[in-house]
């Protein structure tokens, strides 16, 4: 079985924030655990380089545009390691693979454009644009717009992408989202502009193939990246022929992916995603995160200060699947004490104490945990998923407190403990895909003769990651 993981690409005119950090840790779990399943696994993730905000913001800098999407873009690359990302591959659209690969879908899609002037209200945050007079995700007034632009024919695939969503071809998660966007279409799709002037882009983007005056529109530029991000036999292998391809994206750009996307694949005779996960945002004081707002939080410097383990188990272990969430370090330094340090590290530490005098050795330890985690994952439930290894500590320590194996002898003792150790294995190899390092080093400690080593502290009991503590 393959599996194609992806993430939205995002904008590069300024540094990543804690709500793309979210999106990559989940889409690293779903490829880390279907690794671990024994599927053959792509991971893709990326940057946005042809946004007319990012020139815009590079005009602001002073900087030469490709130098300045150049930059951001590495900052983004450079997420890989503090947030122990386990992507494959990592596309900028600003790549020659990327143009050709949009190029080429677009002329395989030609039959369904056409020309014409147009007049509207553009969100430049959102780069599209509006039905109304302002913009429900921005609140920067939206700019009148006359130009004459491509339009693509969405409205001939209304019936076709209704009867995809309806009957779950391609399956939202969670429900909620996927009845917004039936809702959505059954009101009637109309026709979508799909190229922006070359002239108020300022030459950056890729053009029209056969017009060089027009730019490929952003958003039908950007969605291609999940395909050409392929070479013909990444392609075959990981779009073509794929048993799952799943879009982890935010409940901001669902349109985009669960229509204008399909109905573009549709357009080009392309094979469909298979499930689209989403999440909603992450706040801070009830406001959604945003680099305009200036509330926008350093991913990586939470990583440095608290710990990968501590911010990934937060952004897993916390954030709603549905309804936005809200971010205080309190809040993950209370997350990772009560559950890591407190839970998993108590548990596993008082395990090892009651084994080491005896030299007990782990022994089968029946549980439903992988089961729970893969039905939280397959719906992009990760709060239900680490709720079960959270479970399956509180099981093990109930297990302590009624048998009070210390006081066993013989037999029955090297029984209770065996079972308790066995749980500890189970739970160190599930955990894996959250917490790689941090399930590492419980492999290890297992793996030991003898007692805990100080090395372990970090997640021992009543360890905290608040620094100065």
């Amino acid at each position: 079985m393959t599996f194609y993981v992806t993430t939205a690409i995002p904008y590069v005119n300024a540094a990543p924030h804690l709500g793309h950090a979210l999106e990559l840790v989940q889409a690293d779990v779903l490829a880390r655990h279907r690794r671990a399943r024994g599927a053959d696994v792509r991971f893709l993730t990326g940057t946005d380089d042809n946004a007319l905000k990012n020139v815009a913001a590079a005009r602001k800098a002073g900087v030469p545009v490709q130098e300045f999407v150049r930059a951001n873009g590495d900052r983004f690359a450079a997420l890989r390691e503090p947030l122990e990302l386990s992507f494959d591959d990592f596309i900028r659209t600003s790549e020659a693979r990327h143009r050709q690969g949009v190029e080429e879908l677009w002329e395989r899609s030609r039959g369904d454009f056409y020309r014409r002037r147009y007049t509207g209200l553009y969100c430049g945050g959102c780069e599209q644009f509006l039905d109304a007079d302002s913009c429900p995700e921005h609140d920067t007034p939206p700019e009148r717009v006359s130009e004459e632009n491509w339009f693509f024919r969405l409205s001939r695939y209304e019936a076709e992408i209704r009867r995809i969503l309806e009957d779950s071809v391609v399956r939202i998660e969670p429900a909620a989202r996927r009845n917004e966007v039936l809702a959505f279409v059954r009101a009637g799709l109309r026709d979508i502009s799909v190229s922006r002037s070359a002239s108020r882009a300022g030459g950056w983007g890729i053009p029209v193939p056969g017009d060089p005056d027009q730019v490929v529109y952003v958003w039908w530029d950007a969605l291609a990246n999940y395909v050409t991000a392929l070479d013909r036999d990444a392609y075959q292998r990981w779009w073509a022929g794929s048993g799952e391809r799943v879009h982890v994206i935010g409940k901001g750009i669902v349109r985009f992916h669960a229509v204008y996307w399909l109905a573009l694949l549709l357009s080009a005779g392309e094979p469909l995603p298979t499930r689209i996960l989403v999440h909603d945002y992450l706040t801070v004081g009830g406001a959604k995160l945003s680099k305009s707002a200036g509330n926008a939080v350093d991913p990586v410097g939470l990583a440095g200060r608290y710990g990968t383990d501590a911010l990934r188990w937060w952004l897993l272990r916390d954030v709603a699947p549905l309804g936005d969430t809200d971010f205080t370090v309190d809040r993950l330094v209370h997350r990772h004490d009560v559950d890591l340090a407190n839970g998993v590290g108590n548990f596993l530490n008082r395990t090892l104490n009651l084994a080491y005098p005896d030299g007990i050795r782990p022994a089968p330890c029946p549980s439903d945990l992988p089961q729970r985690i893969d039905e939280a994952l397959d719906g992009g439930d990760f709060r239900a998923a680490t709720e079960a290894i959270t479970d399956e500590v509180a099981l093990g320590n109930r297990v302590v407190e009624t048998e009070r194996p210390w006081r066993l002898g013989g037999p029955r003792r090297a029984d209770v403990v065996g079972e308790l150790l066995g749980r500890c294995q189970v739970i160190a190899t599930e955990l894996e895909p959250f917490l790689p390092s941090a399930a590492r080093r419980l492999r290890a400690e297992l793996a030991l003769a003898g007692p805990p080593r100080p090395a372990f502290a970090r997640l021992g009991a009543a360890a905290s990651v608040r620094p100065g503590r």
